[in-house]
């Protein structure tokens, strides 16, 4: 007879010793502190920099740590507005995504949004399309105009594009009925249509990395599955690597003292910075056991000591590999140019139109987040000149006299990036930055 099992055997310690969330507003007076304590577990780092991120809170500074099965971290926030969060809305959605009641068996995290784990606005019954191939200027218009021409209502979507690729994610509905597409001769002919599209200037070269599309059964949340399909076409192979004046720095050192390969990365800072860093090296297999993270408000500078899941640290070609995919995760939200906000009644075909006037006026999207929060569609576009130039502001202008008559339409300049300063010795620079390395080093001594 084989032993019995009890299924709720591995939630056992999460219910006697469940996770504790606090939000404290009143240690330091220009940020709000997040403060976790849970059962460490596989993936828990991810979970909490990803609840923090969809609510698009920037990170200041967070110490993390996870030896010993405990799972200890402390976040330095601000709101959107860079003001410390009171919202209690806010608040009462961290502790309870984060609190006990998120490991209560059998509930799914982020039910409420497409693919993401967790989410502000629910867009009800979908189809999840996934696609990816070669980019070029007009590739966004096509798409959404097939879309349209096959009565498919686009209700969100996520695009990026990165070097000479695009990846994105898009959740439809029917036109007619308003409910997910299950016919199966439609679904096919959705997906021809598609990728007869990414194919359009290019193909598939027998290594995966041409045109793709498939309907995705999974909820995995957005940002991650993009960075997954950019990272599946191995991209950062092509030799193009990315501009080194840009100020972004990584490497990855080995820690005698514990046995940890320390992945240090310095770059310009940015919203969701921790979350790309943190989302790939997961996804590549590894565990980040104690990080610093800090900003200087232009620079983010981050110390993360890693291991591989068998517990051994980073060989020299592994290494190699985990600085080319950091850099590729860093670079793919930096965007140039302008972003063009519009927000208006939804409708079908409302992308598409909006879509062809952009390549109508040499413009390239390199970025979209598309949302409907009931009749509106809020939709954000990061364009740049499809000839490499700066935009012109007589193309802004036309830009507001067509597409502003049926929308609300809010153009805002990206900043620049930054030329990375002189360095001395060729280390990064760290002013008030708590080291976990300095903190080993003293404990040696």
């Amino acid at each position: 007879m084989r032993p019995y099992f009890d299924p709720e055997y591995e939630n056992f310690n999460q219910r006697i010793n469940p996770p504790r969330v606090c939000i404290d507003n009143n240690t330091c007076s220009d940020c709000t502190l997040v403060k976790v304590d849970s059962m460490n577990k596989n993936g828990i780092l991810l979970e909490v920099v990803q609840v923090l991120s969809d609510l698009d809170l920037t990170i200041l500074k967070a110490y993390i740590t996870s030896d010993g099965g405990w799972f200890m971290d402390v976040f330095h926030v601000l709101d959107k507005q860079g003001q410390k969060v009171t919202d209690e809305k806010t608040i009462e959605y961290i502790e309870k995504a984060l609190g006990p009641g998120s490991n209560i068996p059998g509930a799914k995290k982020g039910s409420t949004s497409p693919g993401r784990s967790v989410g502000m606005h629910s867009i009800g019954d979908h189809t999840a399309i996934e696609l990816k191939g070669p980019d070029r200027t007009g590739l966004l218009s096509e798409i959404f105009a097939v879309l349209a021409e096959l009565e498919c209502n686009v209700m969100a979507a996520e695009v990026w594009t990165h070097r000479t690729r695009v990846a994105c994610v898009v959740y439809v509905n029917d036109v007619a009925s308003g409910q997910a597409i299950d016919d199966p001769c439609r679904l096919h002919r959705i997906e021809e249509r598609l990728r007869h599209v990414l194919r359009g200037h290019g193909g598939d070269d027998g290594q995966g990395r041409g045109a793709h599309t498939k309907f995705a059964v999974e909820a995995t949340h957005v940002d991650r599955r993009l960075h997954q399909l950019m990272h599946a076409d191995m991209e950062f192979d092509e030799g193009q690597g990315d501009a080194a004046d840009d100020g972004t720095a990584v490497t990855v050192e080995h820690c005698e003292e514990k046995a940890y390969s320390v992945v240090n990365v310095r770059c310009r800072d940015r919203p969701k910075l921790l979350f790309d860093i943190v989302c790939t090296l997961t996804d590549m297999q590894y565990v980040v056991f104690h990080a610093s993270v800090t900003s200087d408000a232009i620079y983010g500078i981050q110390e993360l000591y890693i291991r591989r899941k068998d517990g051994r640290t980073l060989l020299k070609d592994e290494a190699e590999k985990v600085i080319k995919c950091l850099e590729a995760a860093i670079s793919r939200r930096v965007s140039e140019g302008f972003t063009l906000e519009l927000c208006g009644r939804d409708r079908v075909g409302l992308l598409s139109d909006v879509t062809r006037v952009l390549r109508e006026h040499g413009l390239t999207v390199t970025r979209a987040d598309v949302t409907t929060v009931g009749e509106q569609a809020m939709n954000v576009f990061y364009v740049r000149d499809a000839s490499g130039q700066p935009v012109d502001m007589k193309t802004i202008d036309g830009l507001r006299g067509q597409v502003g008559q049926t929308v609300m339409l809010n153009v805002k300049k990206v900043p620049g990036v930054a030329k990375a300063p002189e360095q001395t010795g060729g280390s990064m620079a760290k002013t008030n930055f708590f080291s976990f390395g300095g903190l080993f080093s003293k404990l040696r001594v």
